[in-house]
């Protein structure tokens, strides 16, 4: 749905922090709805278990952090795992991994090629109804679900998500 938002309603938003996981698809603004409970509750343990792994690696974990082409041109995804010099002022200008936690009616997939060409080497995509994990790279869907970003597999088994890793396991 494509709306003309008024100023005053975009500086109300902006004063009270609700734009902050707001996105700019070349120049169009996508006001995006906080994420709840189930989706936040599900980000932050995957955060607690990916990001000492990231960090093994080398990697910078960041939770719901700006990811630029542009200033006019920018996603929010709910995790991203880049590279130190990846990092800026502004957020990230890369990133080794994305991780997307879907939601509803959210854009997820038609975020898809946008990463891609930024070259977003890999894009993971959760339903935390299901706890399905699909695993996009270079934007086809990876068999079976394994990030060589981090060294993780993910797989659905009864109903909770198990990431599987050299020397450890859990279920989320």
């Amino acid at each position: 749905m494509r709306a003309v938002v008024p100023e005053a309603l975009l500086a109300e938003r902006r004063s009270r922090g609700l734009d902050r996981r707001d996105e700019l698809w070349d120049g169009v603004l996508h006001m995006v709805p906080p994420p709840g409970d189930a989706h936040q509750g599900l980000s932050t343990e995957l955060v607690m278990l990916l990001g000492p792994l990231a960090k093994r690696r080398g990697l910078v974990p960041r939770v719901e952090t700006g990811l630029f082409r542009s200033g006019e041109d920018y996603r929010v995804p709910d995790q991203l795992y880049r590279l130190p010099d990846d990092g800026s002022s502004r957020g990230a200008e890369g990133a080794e991994l994305v991780v997307e936690i879907l939601s509803p009616q959210d854009e997820t997939r038609a975020k898809l090629p946008w990463y891609d060409e930024l070259g977003v080497r890999e894009v993971l995509v959760i339903d935390p109804e299901t706890r399905t994990a699909t695993l996009y790279r270079a934007g086809r869907v990876a068999e079976p679900a394994y990030s060589e970003v981090l060294g993780v597999a993910f797989e659905t088994i009864d109903g909770r998500l198990q990431l599987t890793w050299d020397g450890g396991e859990a279920l989320v």
